[in-house]
């Protein structure tokens, strides 16, 4: 059972999304997200291995999730902040994203629409990553 946000974890879940592709942001998009091609950063404040910065690269309906390395990543359109019980709280659904962001719990830098439209995405692809969810330990 891979830990939340370990490095099987986040290659899991990538895994997960290998193949899957769903549909891009509708016309109300923002003009971050109209394009269907964006990067969204998830700073994690300390977890079990420190602080760590996770990539949600979209590209053409396509996700691909990776933990920062070393290497120059793409700039994120948007990037979301927060610790990492919180992280996992959301992850498990004991914790609505607005329930968070209203407490401050979260903290939000960038467009929006970015981050909406990644939330979207997410959804759908939701039944892929599923299974990962059940084994996941946190």
């Amino acid at each position: 059972m891979p830990r939340f946000l370990s490095p099987d974890w986040v290659a899991a879940f990538d895994a997960a999304l290998d193949g899957v592709t769903v549909e891009g942001p509708g016309d109300d998009a923002g003009l971050g997200a109209l394009d269907g091609n964006f990067t969204v950063a998830q700073q994690v404040r300390g977890g079990p291995d420190g602080d760590l910065t996770v990539l949600l690269t979209v590209t053409d309906g396509a996700l691909h999730l990776a933990l920062a390395g070393a290497d120059p990543e793409p700039a994120a359109d948007v990037t979301v902040s927060l610790a990492y019980q919180d992280a996992a709280d959301l992850s498990a659904g004991t914790l609505r994203p607005a329930e968070a962001l209203t407490a401050g719990r979260i903290r939000v830098r960038g467009d929006l629409s970015v981050l909406v439209a990644s939330q979207q995405m997410l959804a759908a692809a939701h039944p892929h990553v599923q299974a990962l969810a059940a084994d996941t330990t946190y």
